[in-house]
């Protein structure tokens, strides 16, 4: 009833509605956040799970029948704050270690590893990176105009040895572009001093 209490108070303060068409009651987001972090799905995963699993909705304690929209859970779990959530860890590890199921003395930390339009680094695009933003510190530098410097836009010629690294097969090949990207790094840098 507590934890209920808690998360009712950050419903009420993040204009999350208890009731209506959408609404869900503060047991039952309680409920499902705990669904989500124990077997650690997705709101979508979550909502399916919902929909499909008539356990999943006797632990949520949804009316027959009734699940709520996707939409729904990611707006009212993420509502909970932290300091409720340090609550709602603090009572379930002091049942888990009155039941004698944990005890609490040691922690595992996990992380998610979430998909994200980052390539994959290497050297030879690394390399090219710097010369983009040393290229565009010093456009910065001639805007100002306080500083007259002679210099040269390397990023082209940065890029195509970096490509053609990336598709260069054969180790000869390869040291000779990287030797060539290396020195027009050293360049463009040798500009910023």
């Amino acid at each position: 009833r507590h934890l209920t209490g808690l998360v009712a108070a950050d419903l009420r303060r993040h204009g999350v509605k208890e009731t209506g068409r959408e609404g869900l009651p503060a047991e039952a987001v309680l409920r499902c956040a705990l669904l989500k972090q124990h077997r650690q799905l997705s709101y979508q995963e979550l909502a399916f799970h919902l929909e499909d699993s008539a356990s999943f909705r006797a632990f949520a304690r949804l009316p027959w029948g009734w699940s709520p929209k996707k939409s729904v859970l990611p707006k009212t779990i993420s509502a909970i704050r932290a300091s409720t959530w340090e609550d709602i860890n603090e009572v379930l590890l002091s049942s888990a270690s009155h039941e004698k199921l944990e005890s609490g003395r040691v922690i595992r930390v996990d992380s998610t590893v979430t998909a994200a339009l980052i390539h994959e680094p290497s050297d030879s695009s690394l390399l090219w990176d710097a010369v983009r933003v040393m290229v565009r510190l010093l456009r910065q530098v001639d805007k100002l105009g306080s500083v007259a410097l002679s210099w040269h836009d390397h990023c082209r010629a940065a890029k195509k040895r970096a490509r053609a690294i990336q598709y260069t097969r054969g180790r000869p090949k390869r040291v000779q572009l990287y030797r060539e990207l290396l020195g027009i790094t050293r360049t463009t840098l040798g500009y910023l001093r």
